[in-house]
This record gives C-alpha cells, sequence and structure tokens, in this order.
C-alpha cells in the first residue's frame, strides 16, 4: 500500500540528530528564491504562492492550478501554507502538490524535515518555520475533482517527473496525501495512453481510499486511476 509508515525513528517525536541551523532570518511572510531553491515562510500568504512567477514557472502552473479554486481570493490572501501544512489535512491541495516536489519543512526545534516524512510525524508542540522547495529539473501537472468550484475536494492528484523519477501524489482520499513512486518502472519507456493506463491501475490498487459526504469510498475508487491517467497525460504534454 501507498500509506507510508516507515517514519524514522529518531523523526518520530518530531526531531532530528545533529546542530540546528540557522543561516537565515525568520522571514515568516516572504518567498525567498535563489539558483537551488524556494525557501517560503509560514506566514506567507496563499495568494503570494499563487502569483509568484518563480514558483510558477518551475511548476509549470501547477501551483497556480492547485490553489486557485481554494475558496476564493480573499481567503487566499490571509490563508498560509504553515497552517495547511502544520495540520497535514487530508483536503489540503497544498500538501498534494508539494509532496510531488523535492520539499521539505523547516521546524523550530526539529530542524529541517522531508516533507515526505512530515505527512506521517505525529503531531508535538514544535513549530513550522517554512517550506523548503529544492529545484531539482522536473515537470508538473495537477488535477483535482470537486461537487463545484472553490468547494472542498473529493480528490486531488499531481503527477511529476523529478529527473528521470516518475512519481504521482493522491490527497482528499480523504486521508493525509501519500506519495507512490514508479518503483515498478511502469513509466521507464515514457508516458504513453498504455503506460498511463498501467500505471492508473496500479496506483488505484496501491492508494487506500475511503468514504465521507464529498464522496464515496466506490466513487472515489473508481475516480483514482481516472484521475492519474489524466494527471500524467497532463504530464507528457509538459515543455
Amino acid at each position: 500500500m501507498a500509506e507510508p509508515d516507515a517514519v524514522p525513528q529518531k523523526l518520530r517525536a518530531g526531531r532530528i540528530a545533529g546542530p540546528k541551523k540557522r543561516p537565515h532570518p525568520l522571514t515568516l511572510d516572504a518567498i525567498e528564491e535563489t539558483d537551488e531553491e524556494f525557501r517560503i515562510g509560514a506566514m506567507a500568504a496563499l495568494r503570494q504562492m499563487e502569483t509568484h512567477a518563480g514558483l510558477d514557472a518551475y511548476s509549470c502552473g501547477a501551483i497556480k492550478a492547485a490553489f486557485q479554486d481554494i475558496v476564493g481570493v480573499q481567503f487566499r490572501n490571509g490563508a498560509t501554507p504553515g497552517g495547511s501544512l502544520w495540520r497535514r489535512m487530508g483536503f489540503s491541495d497544498i500538501v498534494t502538490a508539494f509532496l510531488a516536489m523535492d520539499s521539505y519543512v523547516e521546524l523550530h526545534e526539529g530542524g529541517i524535515v522531508p516533507l515526505e516524512w512530515f505527512v506521517n510525524m505525529p503531531y508535538d508542540k514544535d513549530i513550522l518555520v517554512r517550506l523548503i522547495v529544492k529545484k531539482r529539473a522536473g515537470a508538473f501537472a495537477y488535477r483535482a475533482v470537486r461537487k463545484q468550484r472553490t468547494d472542498l475536494l473529493t480528490l486531488n492528484c499531481m503527477a511529476a517527473k523529478l529527473g528521470d523519477e516518475y512519481r504521482v501524489t493522491m490527497g482528499a482520499r480523504p486521508g493525509r496525501a501519500v506519495l507512490l513512486r514508479d518503483d515498478q518502472d511502469i513509466l521507464a519507456d515514457g508516458i504513453s495512453e498504455a503506460s498511463t493506463a498501467a500505471f492508473a491501475e496500479h496506483a488505484a490498487g496501491s492508494i487506500r481510499v475511503s468514504g465521507n459526504m464529498w464522496g464515496s469510498v466506490e466513487y472515489r475508487r473508481a475516480l483514482a486511476p481516472v484521475l492519474v491517467r489524466r494527471a500524467l497525460l497532463m504530464l507528457g504534454e509538459v515543455r
């Protein structure tokens, strides 16, 4: 199953070994861009991220696509990535999108932790300082299903290619978002109708879903492979 439960023991209490390094000031409401990474303060507005030219270019428009239906512009002017990331909410567009990238969170006490690990860590009393996104060469595509625009998600999906690795994330299952890598090399020869259909069925069998008021378990089971296939086909068109 794509329910990662192997959080390293040293992280189960939200800590990592080694001294904490703080080379940057606490610019919690800013987005800093360097040649190597984006450093997004926990108190930056979602609207800042949605309209950031660097994030938009790097994500191939996927960040804008993921954020544009989160309630409305007024809400996104006040909502922050820190709130969504810390809660690790299952219906979060933000977690699903950044989990597909080479992303990390910086914790005040715990230091820098891969987002892939952080989403499975227990809650504690640490403080999330910022999100860090490495600028690894890649391409991204985001798809989501809602009952209506600005509603909470029924299911969402981000397809990515980082270097030679294909990966897919899925959220609003309705559990926390999960990351599925192409460990079976289904997409090794590239994206085609056949390979995307095969990977979509693999994803549907690997990612556990359940039901709530936004969609039954049966609906999500039927929807999951369709959404993965469409996201991968969109990824194949990204240049």
